[in-house]
C-alpha cells in the first residue's frame, strides 16, 4: 500500500483546516466547561432538590446512610454517567456513518443502527435472562448486522444517499416489529418496553453501565487514533485509493467501531434516537470538518447534549418524568426534515 507523503499530509490538512489553532483550543476548553456544568447540575437536579454546596458535602463529606448521600450515589450519578457515555457513544457512532457512507443524513436511529442492537438485546434478555451482563456484546452484534445489511442492499441497489436511507428506514420497520413481537410474547424481560422502545436513563445502576462504559472509552480512543484515516477516507474512495488508504478495510473498521459504539449505548439506555444525526452537524457547524478535532468535539457536543435533554426530561413536568427519547424526538425529527429539504437537489440528482 503506498503511503501518503509529506506534501499530500499538509494539502490534506489545509484542505480540512478551518479555524486558528487558538480558536479549536477555546471551543474544546467551552465545551468541556459546559459539560462539567451540565454534571454538576445533572447530580444537584431531580425530584429531591439537593443545593449545590449540599452535594459537593455529600460527595467528599457525606455520611452514607443520608438520604442525600442515597440518592446521589445509587441514582444521580450512575444516570449522569449513563447520559454521558450514551451521548459520547451514539454521537461519535453518528459520525463514522456520516462519513463513511458519505451521507449527511445517516446516524444510528436513521439506518437502522439502533433497532438492529434492540432486537439482539430483547433476544438476549428474553431467552438467556441468566447473561445479561453479555448485553452489550449482544447489541454491538445486533447494531454490526444490522449496519451490514443497510450498507449491502444499498450498494446492491445503488449507493445514493437517498436508498441508503430508504433501505434503513426498511431494514428498521422489519426489525423492529419481531423486536415487538419479543416484547409482546415475553413481557416480564428485565426491559422495560416504553422506556426501551423509546430511550431512557431511569432505573440504570453502576453496574448496568460498567463494561458498556469501558468499550465506549476504549473505541473512543481508536476513533481518535484513526480520525485523520477518516478525513482520508471522507474524501471519496478514488482519491483515498490513490493516497494509499485501504478504503475497505477502514470502512470496515469504522463500521465495527460505530455498530460497537452504538450498541454499548442501547445496552443501557435504550432505543435513543436522533442525536447521532444531530450532534455531528452541530459539530462541524462549530469547529469545521477535521475529524481530528471533529472526534473530541463531537464527544464533548454529544455527553452535554445528551446530559441537557436529560434535565429537561427530569424537571419539564416534575415530579412526573418523561422518558429522554422523547425530548430528543422533539428536537431531531424538526432538525432531520431540515436536512432532507437542505439535501433534496442532491437527492434528485443522485
Amino acid at each position: 500500500m503506498k503511503a501518503i507523503s509529506i506534501s499530500q499530509k499538509l494539502s490534506i490538512r489545509k484542505f480540512f483546516i478551518k479555524h486558528t489553532k487558538s480558536y479549536n483550543i477555546f471551543v474544546i476548553a467551552l465545551l468541556a466547561f459546559c459539560l462539567l456544568f451540565f454534571i454538576a447540575l445533572s447530580i444537584s437536579i431531580g425530584s429531591s432538590k439537593i443545593a449545590l454546596s449540599k452535594t459537593f458535602s455529600v460527595l467528599f463529606r457525606g455520611d452514607e446512610f443520608t438520604k442525600e448521600f442515597q440518592i446521589i450515589n445509587y441514582v444521580r450519578i450512575p444516570r449522569t454517567l449513563a447520559a454521558i457515555f450514551a451521548g459520547c457513544a451514539l454521537s461519535l457512532s453518528g459520525l463514522m456513518l456520516q462519513t463513511v457512507l458519505n451521507n449527511a443524513l445517516a446516524g444510528p436511529s436513521i439506518i437502522g443502527v439502533t433497532s438492529g442492537a434492540g432486537l439482539f438485546t430483547a433476544l438476549m434478555t428474553a431467552l438467556f435472562p441468566a447473561y445479561l451482563t453479555l448485553m452489550p456484546l449482544a447489541a454491538f452484534v445486533g447494531a454490526l448486522t444490522a449496519t451490514l445489511l443497510v450498507y449491502f442492499i444499498a450498494k446492491k441497489t445503488g449507493a445514493s444517499r437517498i436508498t441508503i436511507v430508504l433501505s434503513g428506514a426498511a431494514v428498521s420497520s422489519f426489525i423492529g416489529a419481531f423486536t415487538d413481537t419479543i416484547l409482546t410474547i415475553w413481557p416480564d424481560t428485565a426491559l422495560s418496553r416504553t422506556g426501551f422502545l423509546i430511550g431512557g436513563l431511569s432505573g440504570v445502576t453502576m453496574d448496568g453501565i460498567k463494561l458498556p462504559g469501558i468499550l465506549i472509552f476504549i473505541s473512543f480512543i481508536v476513533v481518535f487514533i484513526l480520525s485523520y484515516d477518516m478525513n482520508v477516507l471522507s474524501l471519496g474512495d478514488e482519491t483515498a485509493k490513490s493516497l494509499g488508504l485501504n478504503v475497505a478495510r477502514y470502512r470496515f473498521i469504522f463500521i465495527v467501531l460505530s455498530s460497537l459504539l452504538a450498541g454499548s449505548a442501547i445496552s443501557f439506555a435504550g432505543l435513543l434516537g436522533f442525536i447521532g444525526l444531530i450532534v455531528p452537524h452541530a459539530a462541524r457547524f462549530i469547529i469545521g470538518y477535521d475529524n481530528r478535532l471533529l472526534v473530541p468535539v463531537t464527544a464533548l457536543l454529544g455527553s452535554s447534549f445528551a446530559l441537557f435533554c436529560d434535565i429537561l426530561a427530569r424537571t419539564m413536568f416534575a415530579p412526573y418524568e418523561v422518558p429522554v427519547g422523547i425530548i430528543m424526538s422533539f428536537l431531531g425529527g424538526p432538525f432531520f426534515i431540515y436536512l432532507l429539504l437542505k439535501q433534496r437537489r442532491r437527492l434528485i440528482d443522485d
